[in-house]
């Protein structure tokens, strides 16, 4: 009897324990689109370029998380990953464009195709302005 009496006790509680504590920060994430960007006219095979990018933040609590970058072959898909907290309350001004860059080496002949993300349509299809640089030797 001691034994179920126990058992009972234990399993009451740990059902009565939660893991989460209710108060965790949550964080919503986006990819912004980029406004713009500066490329050279042609890359060199071996050499190594800052690609800069600017964006617009939806507003000052958005906080940036890094560069959204995919490669299919010789296609670069890239636009700005952000986070704002959940539940917090912003205001209602827009902040300036902010600026972030990232370096791309060059490891193949041929050209490159950049495909900046610019947003959506009405249709709420993704828009890309796409680059093609050449790789000179």
């Amino acid at each position: 009897m001691k034994k179920i009496a126990l058992l009972l006790v234990l399993i009451t509680s740990l059902v009565g324990c939660s893991l989460d504590s209710g108060d965790r920060e949550t964080y919503t994430y986006s990819v912004l689109p980029v406004e713009s960007y500066t490329l050279p006219e042609a890359f060199k095979l071996g050499e190594t370029y800052e690609i800069k990018l600017k964006y617009q933040k939806p507003s000052a609590c958005h906080i940036f998380q890094g560069i959204y970058y995919s490669k299919d072959l010789n296609t670069r898909t890239i636009g700005v990953q952000t986070a704002v907290k959940d539940k917090q309350i912003c205001g209602t001004e827009i902040p300036p464009l902010s600026e972030t860059s990232f370096n791309f080496t060059v490891t193949a002949t041929g050209s490159y195709i950049f495909k900046f993300y610019k947003g959506k349509d009405a249709e709420d299809k993704d828009l890309f302005e796409e680059v093609e640089i050449q790789v000179v030797q």
